[in-house]
């Protein structure tokens, strides 16, 4: 029984207890109306219970700024031995992190990569060369041996 259910059912415990005509009839209204409420109770302690997750994030500025926001909100990013740097482990609700966390850190990496990008393309275009463009794509030759 999901959580919207469980509220359904509260209402019709509810009712029958405002109908009840007799003490007997009130006392069970009462002890069911307490026992779907521990149910809803219990319900919305393990929806928002931490949960563990992993990020992998090559590129270091992208880390450096996830683990800064992450601190921010009160969060404590770790690694467990043997992790590569680029993890960052985070115990965080689901709709914390899914509503407010990772959508502000992709708002925020997004313009940081932007204005890096531009950066690094300024300063290559001034002191190496100006082209500082991919290089081509080639089809590939077989080498045949003879």
């Amino acid at each position: 029984m999901d959580e919207q259910e469980l509220l359904e059912k509260l209402k019709l415990i509810g009712a029958l207890w405002a109908g009840a005509t007799t003490p007997g009839e009130r006392n069970a209204a009462f002890n069911a109306a307490q026992r779907v409420q521990a149910r809803i109770d219990a319900a919305q302690k393990e929806a928002s219970q931490e949960e563990e997750y992993q990020f992998s994030m090559i590129d270091g500025w992208s880390r450096k700024l996830f683990v800064a926001m992450a601190r921010r909100h009160g969060l404590e990013p770790y690694r467990y031995p043997r992790q590569r740097r680029t993890t960052v482990m985070l115990r965080v609700e689901k709709q914390f992190l899914d509503q407010t966390l990772w959508p502000e850190f992709k708002e925020l990496d997004d313009t940081l990569c932007e204005y890096l990008s531009a950066v690094t393309d300024r300063v290559i275009a001034n002191t190496v060369k100006a082209d500082s463009s991919e290089a081509e794509v080639r089809q590939e030759t077989l080498l045949l041996e003879k």
